[in-house]
């Protein structure tokens, strides 16, 4: 029979974590150009994508049921572009028993799916597909465990 279960951290000390995970998603270039002009229908969508991934960094747990919830001390989102690309970089900091990495991971996956909601009616080709549109490279770029 398999079991899962969380991981005893309980006898760990508690030392500074940092992790820093970063996407993409790729649209088109008019779309890119309508999101820095402040043209899209919903509003902001940098904005909006800020607080989305600081939310959903925030319920890390809730979402992966294994996570432990963490005491986050800081969330920075952060995002850059091209004419093909916007690069979403969450970094996470704790002073706790086990590392962020998840929840950086859940924060710039979660920017970059908010950007997609609300670029999505831009993006569409005559049959309602995505063709061109695509999330891709989230990795983790850092993870630092006390300085």
């Amino acid at each position: 029979m398999n079991k899962v279960r969380m991981v005893d951290i309980g006898d760990k000390p508690n030392v500074e974590r940092v992790a820093i995970a970063e996407g993409k998603i790729r649209l088109k270039e008019g779309t890119i150009k309508e999101i820095k002009e402040q043209k899209i229908k919903k509003g902001d969508v940098l904005a909006a994508a800020t607080t989305s991934g600081i939310m959903a960094t925030k319920r890390t747990s809730d979402l992966i049921p294994l996570c432990h919830p963490i005491p986050i001390t800081n969330i920075d989102l952060s995002f850059a572009s091209d004419r093909a690309a916007i690069t979403a970089r969450c970094e996470v900091k704790a002073e706790y028993k086990t590392g962020v990495e998840m929840e950086a991971l859940v924060g710039v996956t979660n920017a970059l799916l908010t950007i997609w909601d609300m670029t999505k009616y831009l993006e569409k080709d005559e049959k309602g597909q995505y063709p061109n549109t695509r999330i891709y490279g989230i990795r983790v770029v850092r993870k630092e465990k006390g300085k």
